[in-house]
């Protein structure tokens, strides 16, 4: 859980980053919007995304509307993204600040909305690189060169030991 004292550290950080996000959302915030969002964070490891805060420095505090029913929120993300999210509501003397923490993807599995695998680059959400994409996918599964060699093992062995489930 996020703190006030937490939450105004974060407020004079020099800049976002892919751990941590601010929007205005005085009123309302775009539920697709912010599906990306959480994609991206979590495909960055995880993080915050703090409704309320203007991001542009210097950054205000200016309240929130956004996210009223966090457990009809919680369950819609669920269901869209398959990971669980933790929402905060914090009552600063300037507003309701709404944050958002959401955990890292599964280790092999980049998260996706709808198709597109998104991540930050610098302050905006791109797709993601076909080499960032591999990287991930990769994840967890054994170099080639790292696997102790056996005398008698047949190709179909040493794709297994790979980490591939069959032979193509």
């Amino acid at each position: 859980m996020v703190s006030i004292e937490q939450l105004e550290l974060w407020i004079k950080l020099p800049r976002e980053n892919e751990h941590l996000e601010f929007k205005t959302a005085s009123n309302q915030y775009d539920s697709t919007k912010l599906l990306k969002y959480f994609v991206a964070l979590a495909n960055e490891g995880g993080g915050h995304l703090v409704l309320g805060v203007t991001d542009k420095l210097p950054r205000q505090i200016v309240g929130s509307k956004a996210l009223p029913n966090r457990e009809a929120t919680t369950a819609m993300i669920l269901e869209k993204l398959r990971i669980r999210v933790e929402i905060t509501e914090l009552n600063h003397p300037d507003g309701r600040i709404v944050i958002v923490e959401i955990p890292s993807r599964p280790q092999g599995q980049p998260l996706h909305l709808d198709g597109a695998y998104l991540m930050r680059a610098d302050e905006e959400l791109q797709p993601m690189t076909a080499d960032r994409l591999q990287n991930i996918f990769n994840e967890g599964k054994s170099e080639w060169l790292s696997i102790i060699a056996k005398a008698d093992a047949n190709p179909e062995d040493c794709y297994r030991a790979a980490g591939y489930s069959n032979m193509v």
